[in-house]
């Protein structure tokens, strides 16, 4: 009876959505919720954060608040300005109201870069399960097997920009921002053992692999150029 009732149990579980579908028609706008950073919603409609922020007046470090309405859509980027910060804003809370006096706040250290000669790693030690399909609108990186909690490692410098479970289809996320240009996103963890704002090396191990999101254990592992997909193999060294 036991091993019917199991049966049953696994009969009704809701199917597993491998992840947020792009080729439905985005939006014109986005209302942000808790737990919400800039980088996160750019990288769930395939958006350049800073044409995102461009198009919504927004400048670094990329504040945002619950309840805020942004459009969906990429504007003219400003040239970049040395001095200032880009550290990732979690969205929790409205604006506090205006002080006659505040006391001073340390300068927010701004976003690591990877070093420009820095080769890509390998996330994961397993073979690949799925590749990158150029004309995939709902898979866009690669599938990495694996074992749950083996070490899901950063495949190069950079800031941690995402980590939580708010985009659909992708479980526990972390997004890693290497350049002004280069971002790469480890899906499906078990734990993840960075936050947003910490600054990473190449090789360090920032999640144990697992299946949140999903049905099997695997990595699944993207790299986006301003915003949209490449295939990952094609940076990856050859093994």
């Amino acid at each position: 009876m036991a091993s019917l009732s199991a049966c049953a149990a696994n009969t009704n579980r809701a199917p597993i959505v491998d992840r947020y579908n792009p080729s439905e028609q985005r939006p014109d706008y986005y209302v942000v919720s808790r737990g919400d950073t800039l980088f996160s919603i750019a990288f769930r409609y395939g958006l350049d954060v800073q044409g995102l922020a461009a198009a919504n007046t927004i400048r670094a470090p990329y504040t945002i608040y619950p309840g805020q309405r942004l459009r969906l859509r990429e504007g003219r980027v400003p040239a970049p300005r040395p001095s200032v910060s880009t550290k990732p804003i979690v969205a929790s809370k409205p604006p506090p109201k205006a002080v006659s006096k505040s006391p001073s706040k340390p300068k927010t250290p701004p976003l690591q870069s990877a070093p420009a000669n820095e080769s890509w790693r390998w996330p994961a030690a397993g073979p690949v399960l799925r590749a990158f399909v150029a004309t995939s609108q709902a898979h866009k990186g690669i599938d990495i097997k694996g074992k749950m909690g083996e070490s899901v490692k950063a495949s190069r410098s950079g800031t941690v920009v995402y980590a939580g479970s708010g985009l659909v289809g992708y479980g526990n996320l972390l997004i890693l921002k290497h350049s002004e240009r280069y971002l790469s996103a480890y899906g499906h963890n078990r734990r993840l053992l960075v936050k947003e704002g910490d600054i990473v090396k190449a090789g360090q191990v920032i999640a144990e692999l697992g299946d949140s999101g999903t049905d099997t254990a695997k990595l699944h592992f993207e790299i986006r150029v301003d915003g949209k997909p490449v295939d990952p193999l094609r940076l990856l060294p050859r093994r």
